[in-house]
């Protein structure tokens, strides 16, 4: 029934327009409960046979991940909601120059960061010693970064594989992200940065809401990761797979996300809001591309970056 859904979802094409939310809640008809007349009702809404309600009382319509539309996606997050039976993850939406881009909040709390056992062989040495890491609340973008976003924001689109928007940007180096993310700050009046290699971990293994899953949402890389036995040696359009359990999409695969860190050894310490070497001469890459192979893709798998190359494989995520 999952995978009806879940193909239903991708391919449904009508789009109803809602008003922009304060949050997700998932509780799309204002019964108190999300279950699968909420389900029903959204897939009636993306098929056009229902009008979204909104109301003051509980900012309910259906855009269940608050992205300004209906659509596939907040089927996708209802279904994960519905079967793991844990609460949707707060959001914000902003929008520029009519683009918007959804931030899901993180709780902030702590975990075992590294070569944890569910990692199993695949784990690197530049992955041991795992350790403990406590880290503050944090935001973090719900998708990769849009060729649309950055197109809006930079007035050029860098990337090789320029056939949908809707695709990650890539062919963006370290240096390049950090112009964009000063100019969309200037825009917003916000402080978007790029997350830490910890907080990007946190945010891939699911927070404190993980379940324990090799790759971000599940076990099984097929159903969250564009990688290279079923990219078709491309990127694909973001929040297509399933979401993990945080309601983030591709944090496996479709493309690497540079991270704000000097690349660096572990240390067996425990750790607060850690950032980091103190310098280097990589960057962190995360999550693996439509290029890498299984072991790339896990969410304790790390890279090392030069931040001044440019890759097809390599675009980014927001962090507040």
């Amino acid at each position: 029934m999952k995978k009806f859904f879940l193909n239903l979802a991708i391919a449904l094409l009508p789009l109803a327009s809602v008003a922009q939310t304060q949050g997700v809640y998932g509780d799309v008809n204002g019964d108190g409960v999300v279950d699968g007349n909420d389900l029903n009702d959204v897939i009636n809404i993306v098929l056009g046979k229902l009008v979204p309600a909104s109301t003051p009382t509980h900012l309910v319509n259906g855009d269940v991940n608050g992205d300004g539309v209906v659509d596939g996606i907040d089927i996708n997050e209802l279904i994960n909601i519905i079967l793991d039976k844990t609460e949707p993850s707060s959001t914000q939406t902003f929008t520029v120059n009519g683009v918007s881009f959804t931030m899901v909040d993180v709780e902030g709390g702590s975990f075992t960061m590294g070569a944890t056992p569910e990692q199993g062989s695949d784990a690197e040495i530049n992955e041991s010693p795992a350790h403990q890491v406590t880290l503050s609340s944090f935001s973090i973008g719900q998708t990769e970064v849009t060729q649309e976003l950055w197109l809006t924001v930079m007035g050029s689109n860098p990337s090789w594989f320029k056939d949908d928007i809707q695709r990650p940007v890539e062919f963006v180096n370290w240096d390049e992200c950090q112009e964009f993310i000063t100019k969309l700050n200037e825009i917003t009046g916000k402080s978007f940065r790029l997350p830490t290699e910890a907080e990007w971990e946190y945010a891939a293994r699911g927070g404190n809401k993980s379940q324990g899953f090799k790759y971000s949402g599940s076990n099984n890389i097929d159903e969250v990761a564009w990688y290279s036995e079923n990219s078709g040696s491309k990127t694909h359009a973001v929040g297509i797979k399933a979401p993990n359990e945080l309601g983030l999409y591709d944090m496996s695969g479709n493309v690497y996300e540079w991270c704000q860190d000097w690349y660096g050894d572990y240390s067996a310490d425990a750790q607060t809001n850690p950032t980091g070497a103190a310098s280097g001469n990589y960057r962190v890459g995360r999550s693996g591309s439509w290029g890498s192979g299984t072991g790339y893709c896990r969410v304790s798998a790390r890279s090392d970056l030069a931040p001044t190359g440019a890759s097809a494989r390599v675009g980014l995520r927001l962090a507040l």
